[in-house]
């Protein structure tokens, strides 16, 4: 990869643009706390916010966002519908209402959350048919095994521009790693600090001292150096800054292969998984 930078992109097979780094808003609260976090991270320089519907923080997300004076169109703004259960119409209004709570006329990238509650190929053709209206720019899914992606696949249906998925050192998911990469699907790695579980990991600390970073500027930094959108969540401002202070050293080859291979052997999940369901809970495969 080439020189990374705080302004770099990920093309997507779509032709848009996603920042390489983002602001996770997983767990932040529906709060003035949010709001003023969200302008921070904007006014810093970050780009990319990820939320979603079930967060419920969609509404502090864009209040934050309004009040940076950061001009729309440099901004790339996440959300996700939850489960597919009510198919389009249930897409239809939770796009519309995603909107309405982000004050946007489009989001960026919008995920179905999970492969489940059936329905799933409905709701994925609604959301193009949203992308087609100009209220989404990119579709994509989160949670997506090999086995759902397929199924996407074989239908003849666009393959989705992200997978957003558990990705770190200790959790790699190498097999769906491997599959996207295959058709051209981007990947976002979420709980890229293992939900803080590998912050005091030995050898992450043994990386740290050696290039006077933190614990989670090691980890983000093996992220987007295998070409992972990273979206670190934080609710502190303070660590905002340090999760964005990655652009100014490298991993060296040895030391990236070293880490991928002790989190190889020391694998453990630290998050909700909901990629090995069937695809009984996906709904009709046509």
């Amino acid at each position: 990869m080439h020189t990374i930078s705080a302004n770099s992109t990920i093309r997507l097979i779509d032709g848009n643009r996603i920042p390489i780094v983002g602001l996770g808003l997983y767990e932040a609260e529906p709060s003035v706390r949010t709001v003023r976090l969200v302008r921070s991270a904007a006014i810093m320089g970050y780009r990319l916010f990820d939320t979603a519907e079930i967060y419920e923080n969609e509404l502090e997300t864009g209040l934050g966002l309004k009040k940076s004076r950061i001009p729309r169109e440099q901004l790339f703004v996440t959300s996700k519908v939850f489960t597919t259960d009510g198919g389009r119409r249930h897409i239809l209004d939770s796009v519309r209402e995603s909107l309405f709570r982000l004050k946007v006329e489009y989001i960026d990238l919008y995920l179905i959350h999970a492969p489940q509650g059936g329905n799933v190929l409905e709701a994925y053709d609604a959301l193009h048919e949203l992308r087609s209206l100009g209220r989404i720019r990119s579709v994509g899914v989160s949670n997506f095994s090999i086995s759902h992606l397929e199924v996407i696949r074989r239908t003849g249906r666009p393959l989705p521009a992200v997978n957003q998925i558990e990705l770190h050192p200790f959790n790699q998911q190498r097999a769906i790693v491997n599959y996207c990469r295959r058709y051209g699907i981007a990947l976002m790695a979420y709980s890229p600090l293992a939900r803080g579980a590998a912050l005091d990991d030995p050898f992450v600390l043994q990386l740290a001292k050696k290039y006077r970073r933190t614990p989670a500027q090691i980890l983000i930094r093996w992220s987007i150096q295998n070409g992972f959108i990273s979206i670190p969540k934080t609710s502190h401002s303070s660590r905002l800054q340090e999760n964005f202070r990655v652009f100014d050293f490298r991993l060296s080859k040895n030391d990236m292969r070293q880490l991928t291979d002790y989190g190889y052997q020391n694998q453990a999940s630290s998050g909700w998984d909901p990629s090995n369901q069937s695809t009984l809970q996906f709904g009709a495969i046509y």
